[in-house]
């Protein structure tokens, strides 16, 4: 008997909207799901460990996985390069295991491309001043790359539209619900229809976007589109 495919997962959102904290919650309530380690050359950051949070590598070492054609997905962020393993995702898919990636917009949109029937889901800062004071307050980024960062959340909120649902995080424990919800039901663990959470009025619509007082701005979005941790 043919075993069924898994299910692939993939969230991201910008840095600071508390991907991390919601995808470590969805793994709390439902401990069978995978959880793809990625890959990246940036320097491990304080209370980080190898092989959990990321597997930390060497450019070259990097480049050689991509040339060998050993990445699902790989994106150049903040001058750094991140990337998903395929062999691993692949090999736990084809058990019937869901899969889920933690990964910026631009690799979840190469995942897309691949897996046709991956479920992409953004994360939401309940506002852009909220996502600014979180950024400032972990205090992880010098002023420099908290700038970068800020600027690049307006590419990502513009590709909010492309993803299959979108979860605003103005409160961990009912953010976190909805993602558990999402995810249950995908997989066929929940009975209810559900729909898709793209819309919202806390300050993310097209027009509001362009007024806010941050100017995040395309045209300084340079340095790398999309965000990762």
């Amino acid at each position: 008997m043919k075993r069924n495919r898994g299910k692939l997962f993939v969230i991201s959102g910008p840095s600071g909207a508390g991907k991390g904290t919601l995808r470590r919650e969805l793994f709390k309530a439902m401990p069978n799901l995978i959880y793809s380690v990625s890959v990246t050359t940036r320097k491990p950051r304080a209370g980080e460990v190898n092989g959990v949070d990321y597997f930390f590598i060497t450019q070259e070492e990097f480049e050689k996985m991509r040339d060998n054609g050993e990445l699902l997905e790989w994106a150049e962020v903040h001058g750094n390069l991140y990337g998903t393993p395929k062999g691993f995702v692949e090999e736990k898919l084809n058990q019937g295991k869901s899969v889920v990636l933690e990964i910026d917009v631009q690799g979840a949109l190469q995942v897309k491309e691949r897996f046709p029937e991956a479920v992409l889901i953004f994360i939401l800062p309940p506002s852009k001043e909220e996502l600014a004071s979180r950024l400032k307050g972990r205090g992880t980024e010098t002023p420099e790359e908290l700038e970068i960062r800020l600027r690049n959340a307006s590419w990502e909120l513009d590709k909010r539209e492309l993803y299959d649902y979108a979860v605003i995080n103005d409160d961990v424990d009912r953010a976190s619900s909805e993602l558990i919800e999402i995810v249950k039901r995908e997989i066929g663990l929940s009975g209810g229809e559900g729909e898709n959470v793209l819309s919202d009025d806390r300050g993310f619509d097209e027009k509001e976007e362009h007024k806010h007082p941050l100017s995040f701005d395309d045209d300084n979005c340079k340095e790398g589109k999309g965000d990762r941790k």
